[in-house]
Parts: structure tokens; sequence; C-alpha cells
């Protein structure tokens, strides 16, 4: 590998560890949910808001910062998202209410939008054309690393935290485990911001700006010989050439009869890409783990299973993107995500809900010693051999018996001992969904992004893209806990499923292939005047 080379990949490397905060900060409240439900005492609505806040401010970043960084340059935009990643991860871990825990998160949402638009631009505006679909999902590599770190440091903090060591109590790990949680992800966000200083400019942006010596400079860096540098200057120079006398770029351009076809393709693309469900496992693997009747240790050990699986299969995705093209895996990890989604609905609805003795004595020794006058212990104990014909009425029947507060604080722990069900199934299916996931629509689907528009409406295109993108991610975090207490795990996940089959079917019939073209190729046989 020559020195060229590996240049390139040392930058995408560093540009794409916004994409490692990013994954982080989505996932790492997976484990912190357990803690803060019962210390700020919520609802439903109050865990989903708690997952899904920095989706809905990384929708106001993505909108933001696509344009911004048309204006100033994308690496600006980058050291500032680093920023208020370290802001967000600190005023986190520092929350004294649940107002301000969403406060810092919301603030990091921001961060997450700039990373998830920039860091793909830039990499694809860097990148050699035969290149350009591994270099552009090291981001893609870089988001499930960090979403598999969140997940292992969790566990770690939590391990560490039970052991009563004299230096893990002294840092207070069992106290303030979730805080721990949250605070550590302002190391990564502070070697961000620093790395990013020895980043070039994209050259495609400065040529935009006129600054044509600086971005054959940076070319220069990158491509095989001089002459090929300023080949690709000269192509690149054309092709903003041609497009500068015309109208700036606005939203409506992305709905002219020209961008019809390409704009169709991303946005149902971004759009099936969370219908089928993958920020509800991901960002609630605990929960998910423990309504199959797994405490909760065990359920963060399957949560760090997830983490690996998902990293494991994108590096999969980076190494095959550009030999077997984008559309044959998009069509296969699509079908695996149906199959395996499928598994995962019968899996939970064959599950039974019956309290044993064993089980009746955990629920009275843990809601008795909060019961004084034991006064719910007969009702408990009339709950005994009962079958319940699903998790909805298990769980609701359970709640009437010894109240919603105590139910919120043991419904865990009750659920555990109650629950029976294929738990290899449901591992297998999980684990077989996020593979599938990861080897194709996850990384894909950015790479997709970053090839589809032209030159002139890239950085509008794709803000517009990935705002639909996270405002179907909001939905679905925000709602799925609302979705279990409501219609249960068989039709939350059936749900999942339906998409998922429609999905498949829509991108077998209607997504081109665009691997080994330039940016400049694919415009002019997908964009038509």
């Amino acid at each position: 590998m020559s020195s060229k080379q590996l240049y390139t990949i040392r930058i995408s490397m560093i540009v794409a560890l916004g994409g490692f905060l990013l994954g982080f900060d989505a996932s790492v409240i997976s484990g912190v949910l357990k803690f803060i439900r019962s210390e700020f005492n919520l609802s439903d609505i109050q865990v989903g808001w708690a997952v899904s806040s920095i989706t809905l401010t990384a929708v106001i970043g993505m909108i933001v910062t696509g344009p911004m960084s048309d204006k100033y340059g994308r690496r600006i935009l980058l050291k500032y998202a680093a920023l208020l990643f370290t802001v967000s991860a600190i005023g986190s871990a520092l929350a004294g209410s649940f107002f301000w825990l969403i406060f810092f998160r919301l603030i990091g949402g921001l961060a997450v939008g700039a990373s998830l638009v920039i860091a793909p631009m830039y990499i694809a505006e860097i990148a050699p054309a035969e290149k350009r679909g591994q270099l552009v999902s090291i981001n893609q590599l870089n988001i499930v690393l960090g979403i598999s770190i969140a997940f292992f440091t969790n566990y770690l903090i939590l391990q560490w935290g039970e052991s009563n060591s004299e230096w893990s109590n002294s840092l207070g790990l069992k106290e303030w485990n979730w805080r721990w949680m949250l605070g550590i992800e302002s190391l990564p966000a502070i070697i961000y911001f620093l790395g990013l200083f020895i980043v070039p400019r994209s050259p495609r942006w400065l040529l935009t700006k006129e600054r044509k010596e600086e971005a054959l400079d940076v070319i220069k860096r990158i491509a095989s010989t001089d002459e090929e540098a300023e080949k690709q200057v000269e192509e690149v120079s054309k092709s903003i050439i041609e497009t500068k006398g015309k109208e700036k770029s606005k939203v409506s351009d992305l709905f002219s009869s020209s961008m019809r076809k390409v704009i169709i393709i991303g946005l149902l693309v971004g759009v099936f890409q969370q219908l089928v469900g993958i920020n509800a496992v991901l960002f609630y693997a605990p929960m998910i783990f423990e309504q199959t009747g797994m405490g909760t240790d065990a359920s963060f050990i399957q949560a760090v299973l997830v983490g690996l699986t998902n990293l494991v299969f994108t590096m999969v995705a980076i190494y095959t993107i550009d030999k077997l093209g984008r559309k044959p895996l998009l069509i296969i990890g699509m079908a695996g995500i149906t199959l395996c989604l499928g598994l995962l609905t019968y899996g939970f609805s064959n599950a039974t809900y019956s309290l044993n003795k064993e089980a009746v004595n955990k629920v009275i020794t843990s809601v008795g010693s909060e019961d004084p006058n034991k006064s719910k212990i007969d009702e408990i104990t009339t709950l005994e051999g009962k079958k319940f014909e699903n998790d909805l009425v298990f769980k609701k029947e359970i709640s009437k018996v010894i109240g919603e507060e105590a139910f919120k604080k043991h419904g865990t722990m009750i659920s555990n001992a109650g629950t029976t069900m294929n738990t290899n199934l449901i591992l297998f299916s999980i684990l077989g969904f996020v593979a599938s996931f990861a080897v194709s629509i996850g990384p894909v689907m950015w790479v997709l992004f970053s090839e589809l528009f032209p030159n002139k409406i890239r950085g509008l295109a794709i803000s517009f893209v990935g705002f639909v993108n996270l405002g179907i991610s909001f939905l679905v975090q925000f709602l799925f806990p609302w979705e279990l207490s409501t219609f249960g795990n068989t039709i939350t996940f059936l749900i999942f499923t339906l998409f998922a089959l429609v999905g498949f079917v829509f991108i077998w019939i209607t997504v081109p292939e665009t691997k080994g073209k330039s940016l400049e190729e694919l415009e002019e046989i997908l964009v038509k005047e």
C-alpha cells in the first residue's frame, strides 16, 4: 500500500471519528434507562423521550449543517460538532434532573446531525472512485464501533460498580453508574477535536471557492500521480463551472423533474432503513432481552453481543461493497432482515407467562419489604400458577395487584421470573437481524447518499433525505416503549417485519448500481435535464 493510500485512509479514519461519537452517544443511553427510570420516576413516554431526544435535534443539525458546510467548509463544522459532543457528555453526566439530562442530550443531537451529514460527504469528496465505497463505509464502521464500545463500557461500569472494590467505590461507580456511562464519552470527543486540526479542507469545496492551488495540493497527496491530480481538478472544475451560472440550489430543486428519480430512491431507502426497527433494537437492547426473562447482567451481556455482531458484519460490508456492489448487498441484507424479524415475531408469539411458587416468593420478598402492613401479600399469592395469555395481560394483572409504582420498580424482576420463551431463538433472530442490517442497508445507504446526488446540491440533498431518515428514526425510538406497553412484543415486531418485506421489494425493483463510477459520471447517468 502506497503512502498516498495510507494518507487517504488516515484522514478518512480521523473524520469518521465523528461516526464513533454518533454511535456511542446514541446507544450509551440503552444502559442508562434502567437506572434513570427509577431515579427520575419516568413513564414509558419519558423513557422514549430520553432515548429519542438526540434524534430530534439531530434533524435540526442536519438541516442546518449541510448548507453551512457548503458555505464555510466541512472541517470547521466537524470541529464545532466535536465541542458539542464534549459539552453534551459532561452535562448529561452531571444532570440533577430529567430536564437537564434531556437538555444536554439535545445539545449532543446537534453534533450527531452534523457528523451524520458531513463526515461521509467529506470522505466521498476526498476518496478515489474505486475506493469510495470502502472509505465512506469507514464512517458507518465507526458508528457501529461506537455502539459496540458503548454497550461494552456500560457493562464494565456495571460490573465494576458491583465489585465493591476500593477504587470503584472511590469513583462512585455503583452509586453513579449511569453518570459514568454518559460522561466517559467526553474523552473521545476531545481526541476528535484535536485530530481534526491535521485534516485538510475538502478539495471539491476548495474548488467551489475558486481556491484551485489549495485543492490541487490536497489532491496531489491522494492521487497516484501529479498528472492524475491535475486531471481530477480539471474534471471537478468543469463540473462546477457548468453549474455556476445556474441559480443557487434550493429545496424546490430537489423535486424538479430531473431529480425526481434519485430523490424518490434516496427518500424511500432512508425511510425503510429506519422502519425495520434497527434503532429500537440497538438502543433498547437490554430492555428487549429482559422481556425474554433474562436478568440484568445477562441482558447487558447479550447487548454486548449485539454490538459485536454489528461491528463484524459492518466490516464484511466494507470489504465487499466495492466487490459485490451496492444493490446485491441491499437485496441480500433486506431478505435476511425480513426473515429474522419474522422469526423474532414467532418467538415472542410462542412465549408463556406464569408465576410459579418460587417466582411468587420473589415478588412477595421485593414488594413486601416496601409494604409494612403486608396488605398485598395475600393478593400476590393468588397469582401462583395462573397462566396469562400474553405479555400485555401478564403485566396488566401484576400491576393491578401490586400497584403501578411498585411495578415500575420491580417490573423487570417480575417479568424475568414469570416469562418462559425460546431465548436461543430470540437471541439468534436479533443477532441475525443486526448482522443482515450491518452488511447491507446500514452502511450502503450512506454510500448511496454520497453518490446519487449531483455536486451542486449534494449538501442540500443529503441533508433533506437525512432529515427524513432521522425523523423516522425519532418516531421509532420515541414510540418503542409505548408500543411494547400498548401492543405487546409480538405485534410490535410483526409491524417491523411487514415494513422490511415492503422495503425488500422496493429495493429489488428500483435501486440502481453505482459501483465504480465517478461522481460526475453518476450525475450524467441519473440526473436527466
